[in-house]
């Protein structure tokens, strides 16, 4: 699209404001809305945003980091093909936004722009990467000041999709309105839990529609029904967590070759030889992945054993205690349907980082030409010691600070961040560390059920 086609669209669609939306280091969607008068003139020089705004947390403090001081400004300058008009709010519409220095190219802490760079890696070895997120979340109403789960009803079950049917029908309708593919809609295991698959696409599209879709569903729920809608990792303690599964293939610049897939292979080999050396460096990265994929602290208390949701460094096909999933493909779509499922993330994260860490972890393993383990064959947690040692099988970090730590330690991950946004992503989720720490567990759980 062309600035004379976002300003025609949104004349169009009658609409007035249109909001430059960013995702944060600490994972908050953050934006400004422009008047449609002015959109002609900002589509292409943007807005202006502080350089400190993305040392801000989602707690809202601002923390002291070198060179991210309230003195200078960057630009929100939009993608134009991110479009959308937002069905929930009246005369509304939204773009994604790239930040850039005044010479237009990445001011060092933009992560749309991070994982520009590393698709970019990709593809100079041939290699078009294609994603979704597969996301659950919590629906609640405030009651005389409780937080209390809405819809509730046994997994999967009919009753469940009931009860939950009208506002799950409006949001379905919210992101088709907006062009995003709708695969399933259930009802999941927690009090109130949903679940929404959406169909793959271009990574970079893939992390977009991420923004869009929690956006969305918060909106949808609470404009349109006075509920919550919370993508926390862990909103209850009795209640299981919410992950962000990130499925993933590997298909030919052309985009006509599913890369992960094999024919020849057989059953037990699953992948080809470049998607088993993709996901032996996922494995081996993950202990400081985790700090990109499951950023916050309250996602520490959902990386538990039994939770399905990857507590260890594995791999299995069809094993949903491993971290790392190959998927069983369909029935006459084998090629197509090849792809590998990363449980080990939550819908805290900033996608861009969730996405362009995993990207980067797994081309380092096609680099070193490396071979996973043997697969894990039953719940890992509960393996024999010989057999966890010969499945790779190790714990995964089980605080936040264990996981910055290991992500600082790791050249691959950290260096591909750049000295700014990786000192950005340390300092903003430390100092949440040190305030969670203080805070009661039921305190800690509240906050983050309130910001995401």
């Amino acid at each position: 699209m062309t600035p004379d086609d976002v300003v025609a669209r949104a004349a169009a669609d009658g609409v007035r404001l249109v909001r430059f939306l960013y995702c944060d280091p600490s994972g908050v969607i953050r934006g400004k809305n422009v008047h449609v008068d002015r959109l002609r003139g900002k589509l292409t020089e943007g807005v202006g945003l502080t350089r400190a705004q993305n040392a801000v947390n989602m707690l809202e403090r601002l923390v002291d980091i070198e060179g991210m001081a309230p003195v200078g400004e960057v630009r929100v300058v939009p993608d134009l093909n991110t479009y959308s008009r937002l069905p929930w709010v009246p005369r509304t519409a939204s773009v994604i936004c790239d930040q850039l220095d005044h010479d237009g190219l990445d001011w060092g802490c933009c992560p749309r722009s991070f994982l520009k760079r590393v698709l970019a890696q990709a593809e100079a070895r041939g290699i078009r990467v294609m994603a979704s997120f597969e996301n659950e979340f919590y629906l609640a109403q405030e009651i005389d000041g409780r937080v209390v789960p809405y819809g509730n009803g046994p997994v999967y079950s009919s009753a469940g999709m009931d009860r939950a049917a009208i506002v799950m029908d409006d949001i379905v309708d919210a992101l088709e309105a907006q062009g995003i593919e709708v695969e399933q809609a259930i009802n999941e295991y927690g009090p109130g839990q949903q679940e929404i698959a959406v169909r793959y696409q271009d990574a970079l599209g893939a992390a977009d529609t991420q923004l869009k879709f929690r956006d969305t569903v918060r909106g949808v729920a609470e404009v349109g029904h006075n509920l919550i809608a919370s993508f926390a990792a862990k909103p209850y303690a009795n209640g299981i967590g919410s992950g962000a599964h990130i499925h993933f293939s590997l298909w030919s610049p052309d985009g006509k070759v599913n890369l992960l897939h094999d024919a020849d292979a057989g059953p037990e080999r699953l992948l080809s030889t470049m998607g088993r050396a993709f996901v032996a460096g996922l494995m081996d990265h993950l202990p400081a992945l985790v700090a990109l994929t499951c950023p916050s602290y309250n996602s520490y208390e959902r990386l538990a054993p039994d939770a399905w949701a990857g507590s260890t460094v594995s791999w299995g096909l069809d094993n949903r205690e491993c971290t790392v999933r190959v998927a069983s493909s369909f029935w006459g779509r084998e090629a197509e349907s090849t792809n590998v499922e990363l449980k080990a993330c939550d819908p805290s994260c900033n996608p861009y980082l969730a996405l362009g860490g995993l990207i980067l972890a797994g081309l380092d393993g096609i680099e070193r030409g490396l071979e996973p383990p043997e697969l894990s064959r039953s719940n890992p947690a509960r393996m024999s010691p010989d057999e966890q040692a010969r499945c790779g099988i190790r714990p995964l970090p089980s605080t936040l600070r264990e996981a910055l730590a290991n992500l600082q330690a790791d050249p691959v991950l950290f260096g591909g961040l750049g000295d700014l946004l990786g000192r950005a992503i340390v300092a903003v989720r430390t100092d949440e560390a040190n305030v969670f720490d203080a805070m009661t567990p039921d305190d800690a759980r509240a906050a983050h059920l309130r910001v995401f």
